[in-house]
């Protein structure tokens, strides 16, 4: 059989073009973070991970640029080898500061920064345990460790509990969970995670991609919990908050060196030109001297949520920016979706695998630099679209 058999008869994105409710991949002519151009129609944008606004900062602009002009668009190479510079080793030193760790590490994007490290510390005689929920990057960093996989019902943490005390005592063993779920927009119960794991002699690793800009001010769910050190690993992403593209893990500076040299995703990958360093160290200098920011973004995030729960939206169990409106059917969802944008609004359509059967929804999320006018506008075109589709 023609391993390229299995491409040639996938159709299911032909039979949703042809039904006209295509959903994906639609390009944007420009973009100015809370309103871009589609087909020179300007829409407003609640799907977005921009959530402090920063990527048209004119602060983090000019870094982007003075570094371009500086350093060029590329290393051209490895960090191993020629692609180190020295503005990676100081944003590393303030990365790990911000989250009160003793050492970080800055990968290529956040995908590899979870495949990468995750990978490196689990071996062939370890077990790693992921809530249900977690993201794709984590599924897969724990595929390519060499050790077992455990995963435990979204957010059951008595299930949790329950798989660590079936470990034998030889076993390492590492829990992976989000910091922030990235499709519902609820946040881990971290300090009886910790307490958890604490009791099993488990190490704990959170995904803070969601998180950073977002919860604790900024710093993350450690913070935002109030915890500290309690948190073996922190994994951070700059294309959200930081307004720029890469990832970092941060954590004890042993274990972090021997990510350094045992990660294949860090040391097989170019590693991460310039102007995206200085975008997200100046995005990282705003978060740290800017609270007005943060708290901006909590408004809107509080002030979105009532809105759609009066409206009658059913939005899950969202206690952050990411405000999910559950739909159920795939077809449903993504015409809700195609009649939201031709009212001028851009939504993120969800269906599975990215979500369970019959859960598909629209992930909307919001911003620092978004306007009240602007989200009375998002609930009254939402309002309407509900209504015609039959979702309110």
């Amino acid at each position: 059989m023609d391993i390229f058999q299995k491409a040639r008869e996938w159709d299911e994105d032909k039979v949703a073009i042809a039904a006209g409710f295509y959903p994906f991949f639609q390009p944007l002519d420009e973009t100015e973070g809370t309103e871009v151009t589609i087909k020179g129609k300007k829409v407003l944008m609640i799907g977005s991970n921009n959530y402090l606004g920063l990527t048209t900062h004119p602060k983090v602009m000019k870094a982007a640029r003075d570094a371009l002009d500086r350093y060029g668009p590329s290393c051209t190479g490895s960090r191993f080898l020629n692609g180190t510079l020295q503005i990676h080793l100081d944003l590393e030193e303030r990365l790990a500061r911000f989250v009160g760790k003793d050492d970080a590490i800055v990968f290529s994007t956040g995908m590899q920064a979870n495949l990468g490290a995750i990978s490196a510390i689990v071996g062939r005689n370890d077990v790693v345990i992921t809530d249900k929920d977690d993201h794709a990057s984590i599924v897969d960093g724990c595929r390519l460790g060499m050790g077992e996989i455990k995963r435990f019902v979204h957010g059951d943490l008595a299930q949790l509990e329950r798989i660590l005390a079936k470990l034998p005592d030889e076993v390492g063993r590492m829990v992976v969970v989000d910091g922030v779920f990235s499709m519902g927009g609820d946040i881990v119960d971290l300090p009886k995670l910790v307490e958890i794991c604490g009791k099993y002699d488990a190490r704990v690793y959170v995904d803070d991609a969601h998180s950073l800009g977002v919860l604790g001010g900024g710093r993350g769910t450690e913070a935002h919990f109030g915890l500290k050190d309690k948190v073996d690993l922190v994994m951070g992403t700059f294309s959200k908050s930081f307004a720029s593209l890469g990832g970092f893990v941060a954590g004890d500076k042993d274990v972090i060196n021997y990510i350094r040299h045992s990660a294949r995703s860090f040391i097989f990958s170019a590693s991460l030109p310039a102007p995206n360093l200085a975008a997200a160290a100046a995005a990282l200098e705003i978060m740290e001297t800017e609270p007005e920011h943060v708290e901006r973004l909590w408004e809107n995030a509080r002030f979105m949520m009532k809105g759609f729960r009066e409206l009658g939206f059913n939005i899950g169990n969202t206690q952050t920016p990411i405000i999910p409106v559950i739909v159920g059917e795939d077809e449903k969802c993504c015409r809700f979706y195609l009649d939201l944008k031709q009212r001028g609004l851009f939504v993120n359509p969800v269906i599975p695998p990215a979500v369970p059967q019959g859960q598909s929804l629209l992930r909307t999320s919001y911003m620092a630099t978004h306007t009240r006018e602007q989200l009375e506008r998002a609930l009254s075109i939402f309002e309407a679209s509900g209504r015609k589709m039959g979702v309110i």
